[in-house]
């Protein structure tokens, strides 16, 4: 099956500046940060002790949002990566690519009780490529189509000669190994894991300069398919694109937040020049994942506002019974958010920007995740169509114009940005 990610990267390099391509990518390679807390909190009661989901509910929920369709790339760690993608075969009939966490640089080892965060972030690879390509070493070239061909690779510049300088030459090693072995890597800039490492002030332009500097010299065969940054606002993101268009910039979701947070950040991002957004707790906090995901969907397709998104996202979980970590008026703010796994790092403030009237999207499910017929009561958008939360299966040809799955839904995994709009328009009735 044509995977989404390779379409939308062939549009937006044939067309950087026209192209409304966007990738969404879900982050579920925490376990390689936090370990057993990395599912996040179990919803059951425990008589005041804090219970952790399991890795199976962990690897459950991913196997949910693959089925969903609607993100271009699953990050999972290489052990996830081998239980999915090698044993399961789960990507073999799905649009999404699967990619793993191909190094964890000390910065991101959050165990309970540690200082590792606090300390300047040392390079380190706990995965092999062979292992995330083919389950084990030495892999033959036929095996090496079995795993995954797209990894993480992270890096953190604390504007310490010594350490920059051996974060870059293990960067320069891995590069030469993925070439060879046909292994594509997206790039992830940190902030500084360091509070003095740089004046605030100046840290975007040192990131950027950084940024360009590291791949000036390296030819296109060894570049990355695209950069994962903290979204530092618009001058700096727009600077960064336009410096060269070809560079696919994306933005890192840090800390959860409020859902406004998220989407908001999501929407300036995009409005400034992003091509590609990486969420990880932010969708793995969500009350819904599914209907969270879908929402950043519509955010980007250009459906919905963030606002209005906020509104509706709570009208789906009123519908589902499912309680709210925050009123809707305080998941309408937006809050100070920590761009770092141990929360060390630069604090971003995502600026509240006044969005046009729109008419709201409505997403309302039963139980069995079936759409039904939203209410006054549960729903504030009740006078429009519902936005459907889809759960595609196998795909089938087109029908009505538009990509759908053999139950009849519409395919959104295999729908380009241009009649994704298209099916929501009409279904908002809004005309196209």
């Amino acid at each position: 099956m044509v995977k989404s990610l390779d379409r939308k990267l062939a549009s937006i390099h044939a067309n950087p500046s026209g192209c409304r391509e966007f990738i969404l990518a879900d982050a579920k390679d925490a376990d390689m940060a936090f370990g057993i807390g990395a599912p996040g909190q179990s919803p059951e009661a425990h008589s005041g002790e804090v219970r952790f989901k399991t890795l199976e509910e962990y690897r459950e929920q991913i196997r949910a949002i693959i089925h969903q369709g609607v993100v271009d790339i699953m990050l999972m760690s290489a052990s996830t990566n081998h239980a999915l993608t090698i044993r399961e075969r789960l990507f073999e009939n799905s649009a999404i690519t699967p990619a793993a966490r191909a190094n964890d640089t000390t910065d991101v080892h959050i165990a309970r009780g540690s200082r590792y965060a606090q300390e300047p972030a040392r390079p380190f690879r706990s995965a092999s490529l062979d292992h995330i390509q083919c389950g084990h070493l030495d892999c033959s070239p036929e095996e090496r189509a079995l795993g995954a061909d797209l990894g993480l690779y992270s890096v953190t510049f604390n504007n310490d000669l010594a350490l920059d300088l051996a974060t870059l030459e293990r960067f320069h090693q891995f590069r030469e190994e993925a070439e060879r072995k046909n292994f594509r890597y997206f790039l992830e800039v940190f902030d500084p894991n360091m509070p003095n490492a740089i004046d605030p002030a100046i840290l975007p332009s040192y990131l950027n300069d950084m940024i360009a500097r590291m791949l000036a010299g390296v030819a296109p065969a060894g570049r990355p398919t695209f950069l994962k940054i903290v979204y530092h606002g618009p001058r700096a993101m727009e600077e960064l694109v336009r410096y060269d268009p070809h560079l696919v910039v994306g933005i890192l979701g840090g800390s959860a937040g409020t859902t406004l947070d998220a989407f908001q950040m999501l929407a300036d991002a995009q409005k400034y020049g992003a091509k590609v957004a990486l969420y990880g707790r932010k969708i793995n906090n969500a009350e819904n994942q599914l209907a969270f995901i879908q929402f950043l969907r519509l955010i980007v397709d250009g459906v919905i506002g963030p606002v209005e998104a906020v509104k509706a996202y709570h009208a789906v979980l009123g519908k589902l019974g499912i309680a709210p970590r925050r009123t809707l008026a305080d998941d309408l703010m937006l809050q100070t958010g920590s761009m770092s796994y141990g929360e060390t790092k630069t604090s971003v403030t995502v600026p509240a920007r006044p969005e046009p009237a729109k008419a709201e999207a409505c997403a309302c499910h039963d139980h069995a995740s079936k759409v039904v017929a939203p209410t006054a009561k549960a729903c504030a958008c009740h006078d429009h169509p519902p936005v459907e939360i889809a759960t595609p299966s196998v795909a089938k040809p087109s029908k009505n114009g538009f990509p759908s799955t053999l139950d009849g839904r519409p395919d959104f995994a295999r729908m380009d940005v241009s009649q994704r709009l298209a099916y929501h328009r009409d279904r908002l009735g809004l005309g196209r």
